[in-house]
């Protein structure tokens, strides 16, 4: 049997859409491709136990829609796999129209956050045999595949046709061992289409790796705005040794420099101290840069120090508000001075600090926003935070800032529109800002990067001709993002 793993262009987008692993969609004119871990050890897996598999990222390849439909029906793929969000959704449904147009026998299985909340939707409006739901569709997608060649039945959280009817094997259970994943066969998936064009990677070539499933901030459900609890409502990861052996594996193999680590919170405590020993014992801290998804209020100076010299550079945290009141109505469990103060200690143990912030909360007030402006100035220019990333907060179908806004009254569109969830206009209504005015705060937030304090700081952490080329990156994307938002 041969199954295609696809992420299909999507005909009218200008720029690049992010898809795969993408926690928030956003159209980039410059491009950004993340390697999608989950796809990858789906790949990986099916590969091991004999199928024949193909890797068709059509995006990340620069595929036209077209080029894309015409080497999908000379490949004949018996199983297609496709990624889907919120956002590109209905686009999808369209596809998968065209696929069972030129190739009518060939199964069409969807997965991600968006059919994770939603799956009869999809079955309803299109033309898809398959949903898998959760965030372990690596392990689904085998188990669907052997089922379709008579080697067992469905496990739960499978949704399929039979006789006309949509039915449902359950509740999908993440109860599958982590430890028991190979290592993703970088070259079966183009891990070279993922290793250059990221803004996380200093140096590359880089990649990235996903020891656990998703984050374990799980007080009341975690952060409301966040669809990733929708794909695991619990935490997994893999034993630290196993990563460590991953890692001295793309060192070797791949000559790899820098390792993102897209774990939703990488663990703490003592896994990240057994983590961060054994990447000094074995020398790989001098081989490679590692970075990482962390939260606040969890590590003390010691551990930001052994972090430093196991070879961690960047770390990225979700800001999201100078206002308490927000903070709070995220769910995040932080208080503001304490981040600040925490930002500031994890830039003199020597780390680089990358923060998140959204704007356009609908209770929210303008003063609110040009408030968090101020504070992401202030980070950004003391040098206790290096990069950043500015979104329009967006409430995916899942989560429960969806639900909220949805008893609320808080939408400006229609909660089914799900084409203008794109982050080019903010789809909840604020207290007292225009659409227009929230975009150019998230606008100005890029415009951090511009500052001649900022600018003069960033010049004095050159350090080499390496410093120099991702200073010229992070420029030109910097200028992408502004021109995106101006775009918009």
């Amino acid at each position: 049997m041969k199954i295609s793993i696809s992420n299909p262009p999507i005909p009218g987008i200008k720029g690049t859409p992010t898809i795969l692993q993408n926690r928030q969609y956003q159209v980039f004119s410059e491009p950004t491709y993340i390697y999608p871990m989950v796809p990858a050890y789906a790949a990986t897996l099916l590969n091991q136990e004999g199928y024949e598999v193909i890797w068709d990222d059509g995006i990340a390849e620069g595929k036209t829609y077209e080029r894309w439909l015409k080497d999908l029906e000379h490949n004949e793929p018996d199983v297609i796999m496709i990624e889907t969000k919120t956002p590109v959704v209905k686009k999808h449904w369209r596809i998968i129209d065209d696929i069972k147009l030129r190739l009518p026998e060939t199964k069409v299985v969807l997965v991600g956050d968006h059919v994770t909340a939603l799956p009869r939707e999809s079955m309803e409006n299109s033309k898809v045999d398959y949903v898998l739901t959760g965030g372990d569709y690596d392990f689904l997608l085998l188990n669907l595949v052997e089922h379709l060649e008579g080697k067992g039945k469905l496990e739960p959280g499978i949704w399929y046709r039979e006789n006309g009817e949509i039915k449902s094997t359950g509740r999908f259970l993440l109860d599958h061992d982590l430890n028991s994943l190979p290592f993703i066969d970088r070259d079966l998936t183009k891990w070279w289409l993922y290793s250059e064009k990221n803004g996380n990677f200093k140096e590359t070539p880089g990649t990235y790796t996903m020891v656990g499933r998703d984050c374990w901030w799980r007080k009341n459900g975690g952060c409301t705005f966040c669809s990733w609890p929708t794909l695991y409502p619990t935490y997994r990861v893999r034993r630290p040794e196993l990563l460590v052996d991953e890692i001295g594996m793309l060192i070797e193999r791949y000559n790899v420099k820098e390792v993102f680590d897209d774990t939703g919170t990488f663990p703490v405590g003592d896994w990240l101290r057994r983590f961060a020993s054994l990447m000094i014992e074995r020398g790989y801290n001098d081989k490679i840069r590692f970075s990482c998804n962390m939260r606040f209020g969890v590590l003390a100076r010691e551990d930001y120090r052994l972090m430093k010299k196991a070879g961690f550079r960047m770390l990225l945290f979700g800001v999201e508000s100078a206002s308490q009141e927000t903070l709070d109505r995220l769910n995040k469990g932080i208080r503001v001075k304490d981040l600040v103060n925490e930002c500031r200690m994890m830039s003199e143990e020597g780390l680089e600090p990358h923060i998140t912030i959204m704007v356009g909360y609908p209770w929210e007030t303008r003063e609110d926003a040009l408030r968090t402006l101020k504070l992401a100035k202030m980070l950004m220019e003391k040098g206790w935070a290096v990069t950043l990333q500015s979104t329009v907060v967006m409430p995916y179908p899942g989560t429960k800032m969806y639900d909220e806004a949805l008893e609320n009254g808080w939408f400006r569109v229609d909660p089914t529109d799900y084409d203008r969830f794109d982050m080019t206009e903010p789809v909840l209504r604020t207290l007292n800002m225009e659409p227009e005015e929230v975009m150019r705060i998230c606008d100005e937030i890029y415009k951090v990067f511009l500052s001649p304090k900022y600018m003069f700081r960033h010049l004095v952490r050159i350090r080499s001709w390496r410093d120099v080329k991702y200073s010229v990156r992070g420029a030109v994307r910097v200028l992408g993002h502004v021109k995106d938002f101006a775009r918009k």
